[in-house]
């Protein structure tokens, strides 16, 4: 039975009980964005209006600097900044004449007439093209310059290349500063304290081996993370989509960038982009790659009893894990004329992962004496892959805004995953064998997509999609041991599976947006099929047919004063991938191994934001109170394998965690964000979260709920033109799960950037966690089952990296020109 939000009174409720968690603190931050004094705001009733688009490719210009000049004197009124889609507003402007001047990055200044009087106290200026030219004009360089992160309503994105402590690192580094995401020590993310997030690469579904931290940061532009999607996109991931938005150089001429970075104790990466432009030809290409060597340590306490007798686990180790990834990418752009582009990407890439696990295990088990052991863990991942995807976008002149996109892509991932246990000391009947897992895996993933968008006028649009995305990965698990030291593994019927998993998804949508003097709306409905089928041999087979409709609608209300108020409201879900749902055992080590459930089925959420932004002069305020509401909850359990510990004949455990389906889960708080600029050389942005999260118990006998949060502040200092400096921290507090709950983690990150030889070059250094706190605590208990565990990767490194820039493309600050937030349509 799905979870049905009951009422609205009930969702208020719940608010209003986080509310009283948050203390003064919350209450100010919802005061204070509401009723700024009238005198502090610009006053008048006329406004200025357009999108900005490139004058030849006709894409929009996001991030654009837009300026409001007085035609007397040229006296600056106001100024904004374009949206992700090149829509821009000036607002509450005294009737008069002005001049609006537009500037972005590598486009020319461009300057319309505006004149604003009782008869006509709005302009509209429409579709304003914008032409192409290098970026030196008469010895002055114009610079658009990106914040390191926009908050707009329903999105943050960060702008990874202003982000100083992205140098030398990866995506999964760049998350951690992205507000209320966290990320594990395993890779995993999650948004809100919520793991179910659809990870999205070039605006597509990523493939499911994608590893965040085998992907370099330089070959990223921008993260964008989506906490309530609407209808044109992929119901999947109720807990957001995070895009991961690969750099692209579209500049007129030869442009490109090199990149070399160093750290400490065996630590590179390196990257090396570029383009060129040639008539209605746009030629663009990325080489990468990096070699990361990590060192950690860890630290286990277990408790279990089985059949009356209590077994006692204390363990400590210390491991090394070595990274080694290297990719090409190369895309073409051809435009047909101003209303028709095709382009096309292809990708490959080679990855491997290699760790090794050495700590010392002791046992005690009532009444027996405790013995030590000694153990080994190696993992061995040799992966690679191709992505190959084409899109054709096709608008029209005489009709703005109307839009046909069509996109298909294809992934095919191949490669093996060798996992060895050993013994190295301890008793003879420990040591008698050496175990290994190894996995052959193939991943195909094609998908096809158009989208179509039509404006009825300037207020009215609707928008509709068709969608199919499909999976199939056949593979094999063999398990095999090894029965005198140095010998032949030796392959064993038991515990050997071949599998298949086949996922095959149809999905449409459509919208409706409407856009009022005072009020603006969208509402959509999206239609997903699942089918999926599974086998795995000799053990079962799983299969599901599932019809599903995922509602979504947006309402936002005009204010005075550079204000903006959404509410929102979706339905998601969270399908099972194939790992949590095939009976494939996969062993960490000789006594843990996890397992897929054939009876798992997907998680329901509903989602309700309403979010309030406020800009004025240099400061913009966020803030946000949210709702998470889940049914059939998909919940990670570790229990004893009492079978398996019994037929195993040693004086231990095995545990085994595997995946159910049980009870509602919650979260519903508060999240604020505030972007001051302080000084000219001082730039703050300062985001946090507090919300109370929910969950039902293991046991199945209630829920556990507690509140918690994460908190983040970025200083961003210029003391000379070509130097920038940053300093950020970031807080996580304790979070509780089915079994038990997660310690605080926090840390401190600092980078500075120096610019060379006429903002041809620049030169990074940074250092990640500078007090080296950063370390993840787990408590977990089941029953007859206690389990604590300290886990401390390497996470204290510096970096030292090296840029240089080639044709138009030169190094920026990363405090100039900073936008004031955006002031697009619904969503940005």
């Amino acid at each position: 039975m799905n979870y049905q939000v009951k009422s609205l009174a009930t969702i208020g409720l719940r608010i209003t009980g986080c509310l009283r968690g948050v203390g003064y603190l919350g209450w100010f931050s919802l005061v204070a964005t509401g009723l700024l004094p009238g005198p502090l705001l610009a006053q008048g009733s006329g406004r200025v209006s357009g999108t900005l688009l490139d004058q030849r490719t006709r894409q929009p210009l996001p991030f654009a600097n837009v300026l409001l000049l007085r035609r007397s004197d040229s006296t600056l009124v106001g100024n904004t900044q374009t949206a992700e889609n090149g829509t821009f507003a000036l607002t509450d402007l005294a009737l008069g004449r002005y001049v609006v001047r537009a500037q972005a990055l590598g486009y020319q200044p461009a300057r319309r007439a505006a004149t604003l009087d009782a008869v006509a106290p709005v302009v509209r200026l429409g579709e304003w093209l914008v032409a192409p030219s290098a970026v030196q004009l008469s010895g002055v360089v114009v610079q658009g310059e990106k914040a390191a992160m926009v908050n707009e309503l329903g999105k943050t994105v960060l702008n990874v290349d202003k982000d100083l402590n992205s140098a030398g690192g990866t995506a999964a580094d760049i998350l951690q500063k992205v507000p209320s995401v966290a990320v594990d020590d395993n890779g995993q993310v999650s948004l809100r304290g919520n793991a179910s997030v659809t990870l999205y690469l070039d605006g597509k579904p990523a493939p499911p081996n994608l590893r965040l931290d085998q992907l370099p940061a330089s070959r990223l532009e921008t993260i964008e993370v989506i906490t309530n999607p609407g209808a044109q996109y992929a119901a999947q991931g109720t807990g957001g989509i995070i895009n991961l938005v690969q750099k692209k150089q579209t500049q007129p001429g030869w442009n490109g960038d090199a990149l070399a970075t160093v750290g400490t104790r065996e630590k590179y990466t390196g990257s090396l982009s570029g383009n060129r432009q040639v008539g209605k030809f746009n030629f663009s290409g990325t080489l990468d790659g990096l070699s990361n060597l990590f060192h950690g340590s860890s630290s286990l306490q277990q408790v279990a009893t089985v059949d009356g007798r209590t077994t006692r686990t204390d363990q400590t180790g210390a491991s090394t894990r070595l990274q080694t990834n290297h990719s090409l990418r190369l895309g073409v752009d051809y435009a047909f004329s101003d209303e028709q582009r095709v382009s096309l990407t292809a990708q490959y890439y080679a990855e491997k992962y290699r760790t090794m696990q050495d700590f010392a295990t002791l046992l005690a088990r009532d009444p027996t004496p405790a013995f030590l052991l000694r153990n080994q863990n190696t993992q061995a991942d040799n992966l690679q892959g191709s992505r190959v995807s084409g899109t054709y976008r096709r608008t029209w002149a005489a009709s703005p805004g109307r839009e046909l996109t069509a996109s298909a892509s294809y992934y095919l991932d191949i490669g093996t995953v060798t996992t060895q246990q050993r013994v190295l000391d301890g008793p003879a009947s420990y040591a008698s064998n050496a175990r290994q897992q190894f996995l052959d895996v193939t991943i195909q993933m094609p998908s096809m997509q158009v989208d179509y968008v039509h404006p009825l006028d300037e207020k009215r649009r609707w928008e509709a999609g068709v969608k199919t995305d499909a999976l199939l990965t056949p593979g094999t698990s063999d398990y095999a041991v090894q029965a005198t030291p140095g010998g032949d593994f030796v392959r064993r019927d038991t515990g050997s599976y071949r599998y298949t998993y086949r996922q095959l998804i149809p999905q449409a949508y459509g919208s409706y947006r409407h856009k009022a003097e005072l009020w603006e709306y969208q509402a959509g409905l999206r239609v997903e099929f699942t089918g999926l089928a599974a086998q795995v041999l000799p053990t079962g087979t799983a299969r599901q047919r599932i019809l599903n409709l995922f509602p979504s609608v947006t309402v936002a209300p005009t204010l005075p004063h550079d204000q903006r108020l959404q509410l929102s409201y979706s339905r998601r879900v969270n399908r099972p991938n194939f790992l949590q749902v095939i009976p494939l055992p996969f062993y960490s080590d000789a006594r843990n191994y996890v397992v897929g459930n054939v009876d798992l089925r997907p998680e329901y959420v509903h989602v309700v934001e309403l979010a309030h932004q406020l800009t004025w002069h240099a400061t913009t305020l966020n803030t946000t109170l949210f709702g998470r509401f889940a049914s059939q909850s998909i919940q990670s359990l570790r229990t004893i394998d009492t079978l398996a510990t019994r037929r195993s004949g040693q004086p231990d455990f095995i545990t085994r965690t595997s995946y159910a389906n049980f009870g509602h889960t919650a979260s519903y708080g508060l999240e604020i964000s505030l972007t001051q600029t302080v000084t000219k050389w001082w730039k703050l942005t300062a985001n946090g979260s507090y919300y109370r999260n929910q969950i039902a118990s293991y046991s199945g006998d209630g829920t556990r709920a507690g509140f918690t949060g994460t908190a983040y502040l970025l200083n961003q200092f210029s003391p000379t033109k070509t130097l920038a400096l940053q300093l950020s921290g970031e807080y996580r507090a304790p979070l509780v799960v089915p079994q038990g709950r997660l310690l605080a983690m926090y840390g401190v990150d600092v980078a500075l950037r120096q610019r060379l030889f006429g903002d041809r070059a620049a030169l990074t250094l940074r250092v990640s966690d500078l007090f080296n706190t950063r370390r993840q605590y787990t408590q977990l208990a089941a029953e007859g089952l206690a389990t604590d565990l300290q886990t401390k990767y390497e996470t204290r490194v510096g970096y030292l990296g090296f840029s240089w820039f080639l044709g138009g493309h030169k190094a920026t600050s990363n405090l100039e020109d900073q936008p004031r937030g955006d002031t697009g349509g619904l969503g940005g």
